[in-house]
């Protein structure tokens, strides 16, 4: 019965906000329905990702984690585009950078610090992934201080938002090359080798062994964890999933006006914080998980690899798509306001400074949800 509560309420919700949808039921009502829809549906997305990611291999299976648990905010975002809303579009950008650096991070962290007392992964990785998010913060830096100080002025910065969009994309698929071919064993995780990560802890113990506080019963926890469905299901699962994501992110994008207009809400925080917490449900559920199975090479990968596919590539496409859509004058630019380039570089920031060394516990994961909750608080006070 348990193992039937969550398709259930699955369908029961996607089936309410569906009927809230084409019946025109009360706006509020109609957010909420979809809002809860999508949490559900981002769930069942992340459990079929995360089951095609276990035929796939670690670091494969982060990747895809990733790039299906971003599908939420791509299709919100390109529909929020079609529509014009650019400034909701960028806060809702931002706020995926920042709650998978910070939310999402943090509570994989926290949640898998609990049961074990430390957690290592791949130093050279966590390096990497740093040195990137700081090219990603320059990127968003750049543009912004031009157009501030009036050195560049309006088509001119559409046209450089092309430019550094199209540098970004060309730089994110050799990180992929690097990652996932040339340097695929350097960036491998330790918990993938008995031998390194023997080495990597400085005793005779693999990782994962009553040194790093995990409980005996955890040590056969690869065979307790085998995936529910075959590969098959699974990627048929994903390819459904993905459908479900892309109506119920319609429906939610059409209630969005109405329902900040109603509770006096800005653009900023609505995008920065409640779209962007609704469409991380699939890195939520996904990086924590694999983080209590003492994965947390694999639950950063989610999260760090997430946030960089946002700002990297996702960010960059809707450039892109806005101006097929527009032509150069309905270009949505690259400029960020100043508030979200600081709370952007704040995440990297903290978030670097914790992943830097390959090991994390606990009140690391706490340290990164305090900095989210000073944000947060932050942005709702913005009018």
């Amino acid at each position: 019965m348990k193992k039937m509560l969550s398709p259930i309420l699955l369908i029961v919700t996607f089936a309410l906000s569906a009927a809230g949808h084409l019946l025109h039921w009360n706006s509020t009502l109609e957010f909420a329905l979809s809002a809860l829809s999508v949490i559900f549906v981002a769930g069942f997305l992340g459990r079929a990702t995360e089951s095609v990611a276990h035929y796939a291999g670690q670091r494969l299976g982060g990747f895809l984690n990733a790039t299906f648990g971003n599908a939420a905010e791509l299709i919100i975002a390109i529909l929020l585009v079609k529509e014009g809303l650019f400034d909701m579009v960028k806060a809702s950008l931002t706020g995926s950078i920042i709650g998978n650096l910070l939310l999402v991070l943090g509570l994989s962290l926290f949640a898998g610090g609990l049961k074990f007392k430390v957690q290592r992964f791949n130093v050279p990785l966590a390096g990497m992934n740093g040195s990137l998010m700081i090219v990603a913060v320059i990127a968003l830096f750049v543009p912004a201080v031009f157009l501030n100080t009036h050195s560049i002025e309006g088509q001119q910065i559409n046209t450089l938002s092309l430019i550094v969009a199209g540098i970004l994309i060309v730089a994110y698929l050799f990180w992929l090359v690097f990652s996932m071919i040339t340097h695929k064993n350097y960036l491998s995780d330790p918990s993938e080798s008995p031998a390194a990560a023997a080495a990597l802890t400085g005793s005779g113990l693999p990782a994962g062994s009553a040194d790093q506080g995990v409980p005996a019963s955890d040590t056969h926890a690869s065979d307790e964890h085998a995936p529910a469905w075959s590969k098959k299901r699974s990627i048929a699962y994903l390819v459904i999933a993905t459908v479900m994501v892309a109506f119920v992110s319609e429906w939610l994008v059409g209630t969005l006006e109405t329902f900040t207009t109603q509770f006096g809400l800005s653009e900023l925080f609505v995008g920065a914080f409640v779209v962007a917490i609704v469409g991380n449900a699939a890195e939520h559920s996904a990086a924590i998980m694999l983080a209590m199975k003492n994965k947390i090479g694999a639950s950063v990968e989610i999260a760090v690899g997430s946030s960089l596919q946002i700002s990297l590539f996702v960010a960059p496409v809707l450039i892109f798509i806005s101006f097929f859509m527009g032509g150069l004058s309905g270009t949505m630019n690259i400029v960020f306001s100043t508030i979200e380039i600081v709370a952007i570089a704040v995440s990297v920031f903290v978030a670097k400074s914790i992943i830097q060394d390959g090991e994390t516990n606990w009140y690391e994961g706490l340290l990164l949800l305090a900095v989210y909750i000073i944000l947060g608080v932050s942005f709702f006070m913005v009018h």
